[in-house]
């Protein structure tokens, strides 16, 4: 029945569907739930690396105001308590392997996405409001 219940909460949520280009070749290419796991995992990877290039462009942005800084690094310990909060809210079982299965894996990395990329778009906000370019 949980297994069941798993099946109609993913196909509820379009949100596990992907826009990256990169994932969705991977993705194709993928043959077994390994591989699958391996694309979802590249596709966090890349979230979290373009996270980090924006944080570091808001802090260098923000520059020599301390509070601001202090600020800006607050939020962010915050926000990243919060993703992994909801992430644990998302899948609460102890055991994730024998509660959900090999597909826990895909699903944890491609949930982690989704709000990274979020925090991406607040984080270029934060550099707008520094008087920094969001693509330079």
């Amino acid at each position: 029945m949980k297994y069941l219940s798993a099946v109609f909460l993913l196909a509820a949520f379009p949100a596990f569907a992907q826009d990256s280009a990169q994932y969705r070749a991977c993705n194709e290419k993928a043959k077994t739930q390994m591989e699958m796991n391996t694309c979802a995992s590249e596709e966090a990877a890349r979230a979290y690396a373009e996270l980090n290039e924006v944080y570091r462009r808001v802090l260098a942005r923000a520059g020599k105001q301390e509070e601001a800084v202090a600020k800006i690094k607050a939020a962010e310990r915050a926000w990243l308590g919060y993703r992994d909060a909801y992430i644990d809210a998302m899948y609460p079982a102890k055991d994730k392997k024998a509660e959900y299965g090999s597909i826990y894996p895909t699903e944890a990395d491609l949930l982690r996405a989704k709000p990274t990329r979020r925090q991406v778009t607040a984080l270029k906000e934060l550099l707008r409001q520094y008087g920094g370019d969001e693509h330079s």
